[in-house]
Order: structure tokens, then C-alpha cells, then sequence
């Protein structure tokens, strides 16, 4: 068993866009590092299922970003619930973070038990080196 850790959405946007292949390169780094057992959440969930089909240069037809959503799915996923809600609202407070910000945080930070099980967060959408609710925010793009 590896260490756990959170991978924010754009981090998986990045296996299908084409834009910037270091970045891609990094992100199919990342998931294939067996040193990891990676998380997400519903939100992740959604969230790359939308940017995907919409946002990025040469969108995913919406059966192909089913498909990833599913195999993605395979992945540890952590519901959203109401508790998680009413915590992010304190910690996006507490730590001057967006909502939606807050809320991956949240995830981060737990299991659907509620219990902390992830070390570390991917993403490049919040400061690298900081830790929040226990969690490291590393940006995988930076190392």
C-alpha cells in the first residue's frame, strides 16, 4: 500500500488535452506511480467530465468522456455529503479559499468514513508547500 493522495481535477484534464504535452507527460506520470493510491471525488468526477467535453482544445465526444469518467471511477471516490459541505464552508473561511476550492480540500481530507486518508493533494490551483486540514498541496507540475 502506497502513500494516498488527492488528484484535483486539472490534473486529470491534462491525460486529454492536448495543449501542453510536458503537462500530460506528468499527469500519466503521476497515475501510473505505483508509490500512490490515488483519490478523487465525485466532484473531481463531474468536474472533469465538463471540462473535457467543453474547455479544452479538441473536446472529448461525451461516450469518450464517459468512458474515462468510468475508468476513473475505479479509483478510491469520495461522496460528497452534507457533512463535507458544511466543512468546506469552514475551512474556504477559515482559509480564504473558494468554495469549490475548499471542498476538494474537504475531500482530501477524508474518506467516506470521514477519516483522513490522504497526505498529500495534486493540484496547481493552490499553493505548493502549504497544508490544509492535514493535507500537503504539492503541484506535480513543479517538481
Amino acid at each position: 500500500m502506497g502513500t494516498r493522495a488527492f488528484i484535483d481535477t486539472n490534473v486529470l484534464v491534462y491525460l486529454y488535452d492536448s495543449a501542453d504535452s510536458h503537462k500530460r507527460n506528468r499527469a500519466r506520470e503521476l497515475l501510473l506511480d505505483d508509490s500512490f493510491d490515488l483519490v478523487i471525488s465525485s466532484q473531481v468526477l463531474s468536474e472533469f467530465y465538463v471540462t473535457v467535453t467543453r474547455k479544452i482544445a479538441a473536446p472529448l465526444s461525451p461516450e469518450a468522456a464517459g468512458l474515462a469518467v468510468e475508468a476513473l471511477g475505479e479509483l478510491e471516490v469520495v461522496p460528497l455529503t452534507r457533512n463535507l459541505v458544511i466543512d468546506a464552508i469552514a475551512t474556504g473561511t477559515q482559509h480564504g479559499l473558494s468554495h469549490w476550492d475548499a471542498m476538494i480540500v474537504e475531500a482530501a481530507s477524508r474518506s467516506g468514513t470521514d477519516t483522513l486518508v490522504t497526505d498529500t493533494l495534486f493540484t496547481e490551483d493552490l499553493a505548493t508547500g502549504s497544508t490544509i486540514r492535514g493535507v500537503e498541496i504539492v503541484n506535480p507540475f513543479s517538481l
